[in-house]
């Protein structure tokens, strides 16, 4: 039985560094790291979505659970800045529920109309290291070009409303001409 779990355990970190390329870790000199979605992403009925729908577009990573009333508490704000802003700004759910329809139920509850990444994938595993999440809820805001924009997306959203969307476009303007 210990060789069988040292097995599995060698075999999933094989398998999740060999799919690392997900998300990328490497920073190219002089430039902030940029971070790569997934191929395919979910949409609220579980369809299967090519990641190219994201393209173009500002991006929230929105790591959140339904168990977590703070969560519960902020999502429909978000919902509310999505609908505002949904021409130039997409939500990517990384949910931290205890399984595929605790996940499903949640995105319906809330009529979130956006994607997710699978749940407990090897994909949603590495967002949540490399955006270094250490509590929920948590959205990190990345510019067109996968660049992270900021990692206090959600106090922006619950501050400034609708005007958060302007601030992280002129913070994305000022890292790009000092380049």
């Amino acid at each position: 039985m210990k060789l069988k779990c040292r097995f599995l355990c060698l075999f999933t970190i094989t398998v999740s560094l060999a799919l690392s390329s997900w998300v990328s870790t490497a920073k190219p000199k002089g430039e902030a790291s940029k971070v790569s979605l997934p191929e395919e992403l979910l949409d609220a009925t579980g369809k299967a979505v090519s990641g190219e729908t994201l393209s173009g577009k500002y991006v929230g990573l929105y790591f959140s659970a339904s168990w977590c009333p703070p969560c519960r508490t902020f999502t429909p704000k978000l919902v509310e800045f999505h609908k505002a802003n949904k021409d130039k700004f997409e939500v990517l759910l990384v949910s931290a529920d205890n399984s595929e329809k605790a996940q499903a139920n949640y995105m319906k509850k809330y009529m979130m109309p956006w994607l997710a990444v699978k749940h407990q994938s090897i994909a949603a595993n590495l967002l949540v290291k490399k955006m270094g999440v250490s509590g929920i809820p948590y959205l990190v805001v990345l510019a067109p070009d996968g660049s992270v924009v900021t990692k206090d997306g959600r106090g922006d959203v619950d501050s400034m409303g609708d005007k958060a969307f302007l601030k992280w476009k002129r913070t994305q303007g000022e890292k790009l001409s000092r380049k």
